[in-house]
């Protein structure tokens, strides 16, 4: 028994490992077909994981599209995360949830996602919430809005600065907030460890040009993580 929570916890953080670069996170549609391709092209510029993120659907259609995404990342490669809900995160089989302030506490996350799902929860710009996150065990943190966000206009700001403290916490760092290409550099030489896009991402009618943006963001992070230890 002993041997399988350890091997248990090591799939976990080999998982949360992965959380390097893009993190895209999708945006509220009900047109299923259309962000199953736009998923697939953000996975196919180069994408480490994916959020579903829907507020507005009913939960029937939630978990329908949340079933259709976890069969392109089962397909294509890539950690999957549910926004908000750790119970639609098991149904469907994901790699994690992500927790906002409101979203319940972690040890009921996981309690009911088991020791191999990854948690991830949202510190804004509040390092103490992170480590009181990361002692409650939590597997990454999120920190922003680092820029204006057309998706959250109000939401919080946060300096960069709290990027690099929160490296000390040992779990991967993620920035979220009005990213985009031409601004991601100067978190990610911040602290970040990944960069959670929606607009910059998703924001594009054509998925060919939804794969563009996700790899011209992931060229940022290869080129500004060269050398980093």
């Amino acid at each position: 028994m002993h041997a399988d929570r350890i091997s248990a916890a090591e799939l976990r953080r080999a998982r949360a490992r992965r959380l390097q670069g893009l993190y895209a996170v999708t945006p509220p549609t009900p047109d299923t077909a259309l962000l199953v391709a736009k998923v697939a092209a953000a996975l196919d510029g180069g994408a480490a994981a994916v959020q579903y993120r829907s507020k507005e659907l009913a939960s029937a259609a939630r978990e329908a599209q949340a079933r259709a995404l976890a069969r392109v990342l089962a397909a294509r490669g890539g950690v999957y995360i549910v926004n908000d809900d750790a119970a639609l995160a098991r149904a469907v089989d994901a790699h994690g949830v992500h927790l906002g302030e409101d979203d319940g506490g972690i040890e009921a996350a996981r309690a009911l996602l088991g020791p191999e799902r990854l948690i991830g929860v949202s510190c804004y710009a509040d390092l103490d919430r992170a480590r009181e996150a990361v002692a409650r065990g939590a597997d990454y943190v999120a920190f922003g809005s680092f820029f204006p966000s057309s998706t959250k206009p109000s939401a919080r700001r946060a300096d960069p600065a709290v990027l690099a403290a929160a490296r000390a916490l040992g779990v991967p760092v993620v920035a979220i907030g009005g990213i985009t290409a031409d601004n991601a550099g100067t978190l990610i030489d911040a602290g970040a460890d990944s960069l959670a896009v929606i607009a910059d991402v998703f924001g594009h009618d054509d998925p060919a040009d939804v794969q563009r943006a996700a790899d011209a963001i992931v060229r940022v992070h290869a080129r500004h993580t060269r050398g980093r230890t």
